[in-house]
């Protein structure tokens, strides 16, 4: 079922923004059962499909997600209204 983003929070940081989803999230195959995965690059989030297609979206610095929610952080010189719509993409994608 694909996935998409309920509400946006926004956080004390300018540049993170939190994502509530429509439905639990997709953990990758080698998940032990936690239900919180963090990444601070592509490289970290190799393993993890959901997360390494956000990493695609340009401007992404770190993916934080949990079942119900997501929260992504960008850097500074790119626009959440980008973000935001590519990130619509991927969720539908999501599987």
């Amino acid at each position: 079922m694909p996935l998409s983003i309920v509400e946006y929070q926004e956080t004390p940081n300018p540049n993170a923004l939190k994502c509530v989803l429509s439905s639990a999230a997709p953990a990758p195959t080698s998940a032990t059962g936690n239900k919180l995965r963090s990444y601070t690059s592509p490289e970290h989030a190799a393993a993890d499909p959901l997360a390494a297609a956000i990493f695609a979206i340009p401007g992404i610095r770190n993916v934080l997600i949990h079942d119900a929610w997501l929260t992504i952080g960008k850097l500074p010189d790119h626009d959440w209204k980008t973000i935001k719509s590519d990130l619509n993409k991927v969720l539908s994608n999501a599987s």
